[in-house]
């Protein structure tokens, strides 16, 4: 199959933005209702020229507007460099998936030398809108370009990839958040669920780390439950976090199974430690971080990989560590132990979704069904890093 008509390639740069809504249209057409969910993206109409017939090419010149909200409140406390930069970051990651889907051996674009030109304004349209213009020009049918970041679903047995910037159904004029979808791919999503709406956690579009998307948790009744049940059938798993804790003793992800006797956990248990555990009935698999700095009100990237669990082997639980203060590593080991976890939904922001209610903020989880390699884990640290600038 290659790309013979706009149509495909405006389906492909629509599907891989999910960061807000999408248009296909023109500048002037931008809020005139206000009802938009922020950020958004506006692919306007391109020119085109074919430069060799014979060649089966078409050049697409292509701009595209990236929006924010930049309202009177926000100016206090956010540069306008900075809701530059997040936008700017959303457009590179949105190019670089559309680039990756180009990738296979019959349908290949990349972009022209010297074609990217980025433009700042401020405060346009019908909003109090902070606008980013990328423009490009786009060459299909041709192999040359290559994409050097690495993502999640860049690795295998990816089951659960939920970030609080895509895929999120909310109210625009509540901000409650009523649905937060999987985007793994995985054919049983893992996407999260509150339809009650005093039980609901807030989504706001800017001011979490590094001025990202994030999930505002209250502390007393705010929780999410996955739709469908826990999918960790293997032998092993790595569980990915990015959050921020706003007291002790409160939960961003667990799960337990339906007796009540195996359960994952990932929590603060005071203001300087964090603890994550597996529990097999009756062994405790699990180990405690300290980050003397404290770990209350700091973004963080917290990583866990359970590897084994073959009756009579040594299974062993490694915790990652990461904030502005501290990086760190722990492990722990046991023997003679054996677990499924895939028995019951699990929780975001509650334990078992109806204790230990987190307080702060949440920004990604990422699942995987096996026990990910050291490199594979440094990649994924890296991609979240990067993206929220932890440390």
């Amino acid at each position: 199959m290659a790309v013979t008509r706009l149509t495909d390639i405006i389906t492909v740069f629509e599907s891989k933005w999910s960061y807000g809504d999408v248009k296909f249209g023109y500048e002037g057409e931008v809020n005139q209702d206000h009802d938009i969910k922020y950020p958004l993206m506006l692919i306007q109409p391109p020119e085109s020229t074919i430069p060799v017939i014979y060649e089966g090419r078409e050049l697409y010149s292509f701009e595209i507007n990236f929006y924010n909200l930049y309202s009177q409140a926000s100016q206090s406390v956010v540069t306008l460099q900075k809701r530059w930069d997040n936008l700017q970051d959303l457009a590179n990651e949105w190019l670089d998936f559309v680039l990756k889907n180009y990738q296979d051996v019959t349908v290949e674009a990349y972009l022209n030398d010297e074609s990217i030109e980025i433009e700042r304004v401020k405060e346009v349209a019908n909003d109090r809108l902070v606008q980013l213009k990328l423009n490009f020009t786009m060459s299909g049918f041709t192999k040359c370009f290559r994409p050097t970041s690495n993502f999640p679903t860049d690795y295998s047995s990816l089951i659960g990839w939920l970030s609080a910037d895509s895929n999120a159904t909310f109210d625009i004029a509540t901000k409650k958040l009523s649905v937060l979808g999987d985007r793994s791919g995985y054919a049983i999503p893992a996407t999260l669920i509150q339809g009650t709406a005093s039980k609901q956690p807030l989504r706001i579009g800017y001011d979490g780390a590094n001025d990202k998307t994030y999930l505002s948790f209250n502390g007393t009744s705010d929780t999410l439950t996955s739709d469908n049940r826990s999918e960790l059938h293997s032998d092993g798993f790595t569980i990915f976090e990015v959050s921020q804790f706003g007291a002790a003793g409160e939960y961003v992800f667990h799960y337990e199974s339906t007796d009540g006797l195996i359960q994952i956990k990932m929590n603060s248990s005071v203001t300087t430690r964090i603890e994550t555990a597996c529990n097999y009935t009756t062994q405790l698999l699990g180990s405690a971080i300290v980050v003397d700095d404290g770990i209350v009100g700091i973004p963080h990237i917290c990583a866990i990989r359970r590897d084994g669990s073959h009756t009579g082997s040594l299974d062993s639980l490694k915790t990652l560590f990461y904030n502005k203060h501290s990086q760190q590593t722990a492990t722990a080991t046991a023997t003679s132990v054996t677990a499924r976890f895939d028995e019951a939904d699990f929780f975001i922001g509650s334990r078992g979704g109806a204790a230990s209610f987190l307080s702060g903020q949440f920004n990604e989880l990422i699942i995987y069904d096996r026990a990910l390699t050291d490199t594979e884990i440094n990649d994924v640290v890296g991609y979240l890093n990067l993206k929220y600038k932890i440390y």
